[in-house]
Order: C-alpha cells, then structure tokens, then sequence
C-alpha cells in the first residue's frame, strides 16, 4: 500500500511498508499523476522511475495539502450525502416535518432510493444521490490549517468523511489519484431552518488529507471522529465508512459526478466527499472557536487535524458596483 503526502519545507513524501521517504525531483503530486497519465501507467509505476531519497519522520512533519492545482481555480470541491448505512437519523431529525408519522421527509425518501438502487451489479447506473457543491482551490484548507466559519455562520461542524482525488486526462478521462480523510466542513444551523438551505450551508471551507492512499480503499474503513476542547476530547465518536458501511457503491456515485461534461474538463483536479453517518451536532455538541477536530484512521496514517475559528461577525449588506 502507498501513501503520498506533501510536507512543508521538504516536498512530495511517498510511504510504502511503513516508511516514508522524499520523492526527488517532483514538484507536486498534481506533476506526478500528469506524468503517469502521460506515460499510460499508474502512480506507483511512476513513483518507481524516480529517486527515493532522505527518510521523513511524518508524526512531526507541517503538512500541506497533498495535493493541489496549479491555479486554485481548476481544483473543484464537491460532496455527496445520505450514502451511507445510519446515515439518514441525523439528517431526518434535523429535516423532519409536523406531518404524520407515515409521511416520509425528503431525506429519507433519497436515502430509500440509495438504498434500493444505490448498488447496481457493474457496468449499470444506479440511482442519483444528493450531490452539492462547496467551491474551488480558495477553499481548500491544508491539514493543520484553521477551518474559519464566515462572519455570516450560525455554526461551524465538523464532517469527518472520505474523499476520492481526480485528475481529468486530457482525453477527458477521471483518473482516480487515491483517497484521503476529509473534514467536509459545514453550517449544520443554517441547514436545520430547511433543507433547500443545504447548499448554502455547504458554501465552507474543507480540508482532506494529510495523506493520499493510493490503490484499492479498503471494503470497511474504521477509526474515529474527535472534537478536542481545551487540550481534553469533548466529544469521540467511531467514524466507519467504505462501501461495506454504505449504501451507494463508490462507482456509482463516482459516475453521477463525472457524467457531467463540465466536471471532465482536461487537467482540472477534484476533490469529492462521499459522506458520513456520523455528526457531533446530532448528539447536540456545539462547537466553538478553538476547538480542534480531528479525524483518524489506521488505513491513512497521520490524522487530519484541523482548529475551528469564526470570522467577525458581518451583518451588512454585500453590495454590487454597477459598471
């Protein structure tokens, strides 16, 4: 198995049988997957034509994203949710209506179609999940980096998921660059006055990595959700995801992403979560500035760790300067 990550001050670091070394002359992860599309092979092919060098020790390393675009622009963040197994509670009860009891919400009338045709036998397209949008490069925070709430925020929360890593061929192909830990970082308030309101509480933010795991994502992924208050773990939730704990294949929500035209454009890169069933805000934690979140998994080595901060408060109205 074989991780990349990008480590401040020393570049790309590849770990492979637990030990972690610089790969010399690499600019970037994003240079060494266009090199490997180039040369028609994968990533670790490509990592065997270069140079291992000096040993990096990544429990004391400053990391920045493991991978990112030349021009921020070009990076795209996007998630998916309700995909997976448990998923449905939280988001029902932050949705529910007065009606009846037999009355379905629209939340779990999407999670029964993941689960009645979210799995479709290989090679057949299987039903549509809630997809949305949270930006571009500019939103993209490193792993150790503060996650900032805008001054507009009723809530800054943590969602600890997993993120798939694309680059579009030139061709227009998707080619997966590996899968890393993501904190799909979200306004869980706004999104509890109404669900149409989803997307703009998506409108944040997000971080992933520190590191990429290259190949095959293991069937049931384990580990944990943390929110850590004042150096002590406030809040500790098992995190499990990987399609044995969901409800949607991963190749079917990889495929209602990129059957968009405009998400194959040529050397873009993405950046897609694919959801979570597990929230501090459903067991009624509210965050504060300060507080650390932090998301570990054996499978991806080092943990994402991240410090929730809240911009000023603004309460003035954005104003359009007419030409």
């Amino acid at each position: 198995m074989m991780h990349l990550s990008t480590v401040k001050g020393v570049g790309v670091v590849v770990r492979q049988a637990g030990e972690a070394r610089v790969l010399r002359n690499t600019a970037s992860v994003y240079e060494l997957a266009t090199a490997a599309i180039a040369s028609g092979h994968g990533l670790a092919a490509e990592v065997a034509r270069r140079e291992l060098g000096e040993t990096v020790d990544l429990t004391r390393a400053e990391f920045e994203l493991p991978v990112s675009h030349p021009d921020p622009a070009h990076l795209h963040l996007t998630g998916t949710g309700l995909t997976h197994l448990g998923s449905a509670s939280a988001r029902d009860a932050m949705h529910a209506k007065l009606a009846g009891a037999e009355t379905l919400t629209d939340s779990m009338k999407m999670f029964r179609m993941g689960i009645e045709g979210g799995r479709p036998p290989a090679g057949e397209v299987g039903a549509q999940p809630e997809w949305f949008y949270k930006g571009n490069g500019y939103a993209a925070v490193a792993p150790g980096a503060a996650l900032e709430a805008p001054g507009f925020a009723e809530d800054g929360g943590e969602e600890p998921e997993l993120a798939g890593i694309y680059l579009i061929g030139p061709d227009g192909t998707p080619h997966r660059i590996g899968w890393a830990l993501g904190n799909e970082f979200s306004d869980h308030v706004t999104e509890r006055v109404n669900y149409l309101w989803l997307a703009h509480s998506k409108l944040r933010v997000a971080s992933y990595g520190p590191e990429i795991l290259v190949g095959d994502l293991p069937v049931d992924v384990r580990g944990t959700s943390a929110i850590i208050r004042g150096g002590r773990t406030l809040w500790e939730k098992p995190f499990l995801s990987g399609e044995a704990n969901m409800s949607h294949s991963f190749a079917n929500l990889e495929h209602h992403h990129f059957k968009y035209d405009i998400f194959r454009q040529p050397g873009d890169l993405h950046v897609h979560f694919f959801g979570t069933a597990t929230l501090s805000f459903a067991d009624g934690i509210r965050t504060e500035a300060g507080d650390v979140f932090e998301i570990a998994v054996a499978d991806f080595g080092q943990p994402l760790r991240n410090t929730l901060t809240f911009a000023p408060k603004t309460t003035g109205l954005t104003q359009v300067r007419p030409l």
